[in-house]
């Protein structure tokens, strides 16, 4: 079953961003938006009456840098920080991240490969760069948030990250579905990594659908190859629907 099966204007679509609308770069600031996502987002939003939303890892502030103009209901941080349609934000406290900060700096001040990346309410270790280092990278932080309470670790691709236990895509798209224009409507997600796992779970316990980008295991029920694959899936949807694109944007997407 393709994506234009599967989503209808009936549905809730919530999206990752790294690995799934954009792909993964060397560094978080080194990505490539194509020029057609924006248009093509902003079609999905009207077309189903709002209910869109970016569910990512990154914070609000930085996909909206990525995004401009558009502004969707976002969660960053892996649902620390939330911004509902309505523009209302609901964050998690911000947790005590300076156990972690100091092993995360420590271990790359001695390796030039790492990338230490603050979230404000989380803080990521990337290893992109020196993939032989992720044990040591995943060893560090773990025994920095052992020794946090309120903390969890989080691994993805070429990344480990210190987050609050409180926070998760899936239950940061629950709070979605329990407010307009999202309630009442079928949830579809759609992610690449292991850090999206709780929202397949989350969408497909509400009677949803998960979508998994790229190879891996996963508890999504369907698949799409790569990012590039599921912007034409997009583009196909809208077309079904006899939403139009801009042309230039159409040509790029």
């Amino acid at each position: 079953m393709t994506l234009p099966d599967l989503l209808s204007p009936s549905c809730a679509l919530f999206l990752d961003f790294d690995g799934t609308l954009v792909e993964l770069a060397p560094q978080p600031g080194a990505i490539d938006v194509p020029s057609g996502l924006v248009p093509t987002l902003a079609a999905l939003h009207d077309w189903l009456g709002g209910a869109v939303a970016v569910v990512s890892g990154r914070t609000i502030a930085d996909i909206d840098r990525w995004l401009a103009p558009l502004q969707l209901a976002t969660a960053g941080v892996h649902g620390a920080e939330r911004r509902t349609a309505i523009r209302e934000r609901i964050d998690v406290p911000a947790p005590d991240l300076s156990a972690v900060e100091a092993a995360a700096n420590a271990l790359a001040a001695r390796h030039p490969g790492l990338l230490v990346e603050h979230k404000d309410r989380s803080l990521a270790l990337h290893y992109r760069l020196a993939p032989q280092l992720e044990a040591a990278c995943v060893d560090a932080l773990a025994s920095a948030v052992a020794a946090t309470p309120g903390l969890v670790l989080l691994r993805g691709k070429m990344v480990v990250e210190a987050k609050p236990a409180a926070a998760s895509k899936g239950a940061a798209i629950g709070d979605f579905l329990a407010e307009p224009p999202f309630a009442g409507r079928r949830p579809v997600f759609i992610g690449d990594d292991v850090t999206d796992e709780a929202g397949f779970e989350a969408v497909q316990a509400a009677g949803g659908v998960g979508v998994k980008v790229g190879p891996g295991p996963s508890a999504a029920q369907h698949r799409l190859d790569g990012p590039g694959a599921l912007h034409a899936a997009l583009a196909a949807v809208l077309a079904r629907a006899g939403v139009a694109l801009p042309r230039a944007a159409e040509a790029r997407a």
